[in-house]
């Protein structure tokens, strides 16, 4: 064993020592991002297509995860960056940190999965004690060496040797305190060099060490800081939230500095090729004079609009329009882009696939496929469900009487209210108590990310479009406004003031519209979304007053909807639940749940069906109900004519139509000791005794309960059938489907079936009416699931049950676990996702695809779905396309995200029907 494991470790150092770890960027491509991340396969793109990037080289994601199993680098890394950095060296014709001309470099993360500002990046590494002299010599100008020389002194105290920086930025701030100015630019070169001894001393307090002077050990301690960075807090959580896996590692790219704190003519920015809020083209982005990239992103400095880049350095913005342009047609997509102008010279220091907003990525989808530049299949890649979701949430009441205090820019589109919070601890505090809060910050930071995913939404009063928080809150789907600088927030004091004085405290509530920009005191009242109204058809695609949104999303789902193999059905339980499912394209009834119908007026009659002591008495009630049940089936039939519906007959444990048992025994209790006790009362007590259950979900219900008292399903199978035949008198076209709940064994179904179709054989002779009933079963226990063959012998089709087949399969009790220890379980990484919410593929998933292989197997005609909420989850869609299901059901809010899903699972796909 010894000797085979020995053998194993030199055959993986073997082929280690094979791998190549560093690449130019002259020599990768945009294709190689599970390699090179997504950073260093685009500046390679860059590179390739001749655009003006800085040089560089990218260490790969395959030396971090050796990096990351061993707590060692690579054997080779070392000199293969020593190779790269001399080949770089040779091409700028400096070295790294020299004294008098330094070569100065960035070391930034680079996913391959854009993960803004979860990762570390280092700038100005190479800069000294010594070499800051010869940048000042070189450049002829003192205050951009030394400002640059703080900015490295404070990121790599932070980033790579963990001191707060919070220290840093306190005494930043106390420099331009002492100088009586606001902003860092307004500090000359003397002030800085007293904060660049300041800094150096933090540094030496609180890491034990002084700063590294040797700019090839701050280089390779800045890598090694970005490496482990993959597995920082922030990463791992913003990881989990957007369900990027753990295990990919991060690339680093190591890029020649060019520096846009150099003065007037010089500056950074941020471009997208078109709006990432509303998908219009135009030019859109920031720029920022006299600064470095992280000026830009951080927030910390308010930005201009790109557009103003034009008066400021035409040259410059006739060059980078060109480039957009290029990269947008090359890349066929909307492009954010970060560049730098170092003295009137345009550098490209990265492109990527843009976030966007749900509202955009259907415009942009759309736009592109009428610019040539994609196909309709191409285009239903470029949305997700979870976006159209979004689109149906309801917007602010424009005719509300409101009390608008600011605005701001318009960063993430929606809807948020709640109450006013100063930071991310109390966002995550007040939320988990069920309380929803609007995160209010100067701007934000990767570290304030848990609190931006607790909040509703975020308000900064800095950073543009293009800042963190703009970023992350579109990634997120969050609605966020940034720049809103009329409002005064004061984290300290957990206060913002408005204009006019009016002070907004910690708790109170108010509202932001991040489609707007607008921030209200109070909470504005919402109406329903233009897409919605589409979908209820109160809203026309294609009229002349038609929303533009609207006409992209009608668009979209037509395409959806003719490429689709799954079919779409509604969980409903009434006409009017049915009428809405249908005017949301609902494609049938996939789950009735007959329960439903027994609650608030009928009950009385379920608890004399439940205490009846005698077959005349049970047979009574069972009589009183029938018409009842007749009567909503007739109307379900009326709303979904020509459309099948599955009505599943009662599956409820008995103790639901009963008091509950504490408030019962106190009622009994209360009136023996008046002496005035209720007969009625004290039956019924008896019978909650006698039926309690220590675990009801997994106790007397669904088949179980249609043994058990003789009747109960016949009664139900007749109102079906009944109300079928009268639906047909009327000329109208019922398709009903009985579906038989929690069979475990196919003895069960094999009962039930006979009685159903002696009964549905008595209705046919009493009407005179042919009736076509399919009768199936709900797979919701891991032993229908491992005995599907047998059962489907008496099954005409399967419902996957998929709610309680994941609480069997796991041993979960739904109504316990998402609030007793779900929230640890995601924070561990135990769940990537609750799986209540996406289907557990390996555990649950292998039933549900095993059970379906075996019944069609049995019966190759079997109908088969879902019925359980995952039938509207995205991500599940897929998984029921490729086992081969024939419809997923869902709610009917939902319906259109599950028709969306199915048309992107069909044209991802082989094309086959997996049958």
């Amino acid at each position: 064993m010894s000797e085979n494991k020995d053998l194993q470790v030199a055959d993986q150092a073997a082929s280690v020592e094979d791998v190549k770890f560093v690449y130019d960027f002259t020599e990768g491509n945009k294709d190689l991002k599970d390699l090179l991340g997504g950073k260093g396969a685009n500046l390679a793109e860059m590179t390739n297509l001749g655009l003006p990037v800085p040089p560089g080289f990218t260490i790969t994601t395959e030396a971090c995860k050796v990096y990351l199993d061993s707590g060692e680098e690579p054997a080779a890394l070392r000199d293969e960056v020593s190779a790269h950095l001399v080949a770089l060296e040779e091409r700028m014709g400096k070295k790294l940190g020299q004294a008098d001309d330094p070569l100065l470099v960035s070391v930034r993360s680079g996913a391959k999965f854009s993960m803004p500002g979860m990762m570390d990046t280092v700038l100005n590494i190479g800069l000294s004690d010594r070499s800051v002299q010869g940048l000042a010599a070189q450049a002829g100008d003192d205050r951009f060496a030394w400002d640059s020389y703080r900015r490295l002194i404070q990121m790599f105290g932070k980033t790579v040797l963990g001191v707060d920086g919070e220290l840093f930025e306190d005494a930043l701030e106390s420099a331009k305190a002492a100088k009586k100015v606001t902003v860092d630019t307004e500090l000359e070169a003397a002030d800085l060099k007293k904060l660049v001894t300041r800094f150096k001393k933090i540094v030496k307090t609180e890491a034990g060490r002084d700063f590294p002077q040797n700019p090839r050990e701050q280089m390779d301690l800045a890598i090694k800081a970005v490496f482990e960075s993959w597995n920082g807090d922030r990463a791992k959580l913003y990881r989990r939230q957007e369900r990027i896996p753990g295990d990919l590692g991060t690339a680093v790219n190591v890029c020649s500095m060019v520096f846009g704190n150099l003065g007037p003519d010089s500056g950074t920015g941020v471009a997208f090729t078109r709006d990432p809020a509303s998908g219009h083209q135009g030019v859109y982005g920031d720029y920022l004079q006299n600064a470095q990239g992280e000026d830009v992103v951080a927030g910390i400095r308010n930005t201009v609009p790109l557009a103003e880049l034009e008066q400021i350095d035409k040259k410059s913005y006739d060059q980078l329009l060109g480039i957009m342009e290029t990269l947008e047609n090359h890349y066929k997509d909307l492009c954010d882009i970060e560049f730098t102008i170092e003295r009137g010279q345009l550098w490209m220091l990265q492109t990527r696939v843009g976030k966007r907003t749900a509202g955009a990525a259907f415009r942009i989808a759309t736009q592109l496929v009428d610019q040539g530049l994609i196909d309709e299949t191409e285009a239903l890649q470029r949305v997700t469900g979870a976006q159209l979701a979004q689109l149906m949430f309801p917007r602010f009441d424009e005719e509300a009487k409101v009390e608008k205090v600011g605005r701001g820019i318009a960063a993430s589109p929606g809807a948020a209210v709640g109450k006013a919070v100063f930071d991310s601890y109390t966002a995550v505090k007040w939320s988990r108590s069920g309380e929803k809060v609007i995160l209010v910050r100067r701007e934000t930071n990767p570290d304030d990310l848990d609190g931006m995913i607790a909040a509703e939404g975020i308000l900064t009063s800095r950073g543009g479009k293009t800042s963190h928080a703009a970023v992350v809150a579109r990634g997120m789907g969050k609605t966020c406004v940034c720049g809103a600088e009329e409002l005064e927030v004061d984290t300290k004091r957990r206060r913002m003031t408005v204009p006019g004085g009016h002070v907004v405290e910690e708790g109170d509530v108010i509202s932001i519209d991040g489609s707007s920009g607008k921030v209200y005191l109070g909470e504005v009242p919402v109406v329903p979304s233009p897409v919605v109204e589409y979908f209820e058809g109160r809203m026309h695609a294609g009229a002349d007053d038609a929303d533009e949104l609207v006409e992209a999303v009608h668009r979209i789902m037509a395409f959806a909807d003719r490429k689709r193999r799954l079919r779409v059905r509604a969980n409903a339980d009434n006409a009017e639940d049915a009428l809405r499912a249908r005017r949301f394209g609902a494609q049938g009834i996939g789950l009735c749940r007959t329960e439903h119908m027994f609650l608030g007026d009928r009950r009385e009659l379920v608890e004399r069906l439940i205490l009846a002591d005698t077959d005349e008495e049970r047979e009574e009630s069972l009589k009183q109900l029938l018409p009842l049940q007749k009567k909503d089936f007739v109307e379900l039939f009326e709303a979904m004519d020509g459309l099948p519906v599955t009505v599943r007959l009662l599956d409820p444990p008995l103790h639901e139509f009963l008091p509950d048992i504490t408030e019962l025994s106190v009622r009994v209790a209360l009136a023996e000791a008046r002496k005035d006790a209720n007969e009625n009362d004290l039956r019924l007590l008896q019978a909650v005794h006698r039926l309690h259950e220590a675990n009801p979900m997994l106790g007397l219900r669904g088949v179980r309960l249609g043994l058990v008292i003789p009747g109960l399903f016949t009664m139900q199978v007749r109102a079906i059938a009944e109300a079928a035949a009268e639906r047909k008198n009327a000329k109208g076209d019922p398709r009903a489907e009985i579906m038989i709940p929690l069979v475990g064994t196919v003895q069960e179904l094999e009962i039930v079936r006979e009685e159903a179709d002696e009964v549905i054989a008595e209705v046919e002779a009493a009407t005179g009416v042919a009736l076509k009933l399919a009768i199936g079963t709900m797979i919701e226990l891991p032993r229908a699931a491992l005995t599907a063959g047998q059962i489907a012998e008496a099954a005409e089709f399967f419902s996957f049950g998929t709610n309680d087949l994941t609480q069997t399969v796991w041993g979960f009790s739904r109504d316990d676990v998402e609030a007793s220890f779900f929230t640890a379980y995601l924070e561990k990484g135990i769940f990537g996702v609750s799986p209540f919410e996406t289907i557990d593929k390996d555990g649950v998933g292998s039933l549900v695809k095993a059970a379906a292989e075996a019944g069609r197997r049995t019966r190759p005609d079997l109908k088969l779905g879902v019925c359980g909420e995952h039938g509207g989850d995205p991500e599940s869609v897929h998984f029921f396309h490729e086992v081969g299901l024939d419809y997923v059901s869902c709610s009917p809010f939902r319906i259109p995200v599950a028709r969306l899903e199915a048309g992107r699972a069909a044209t991802q796909s082989t094309g086959s029907d997996h049958r």
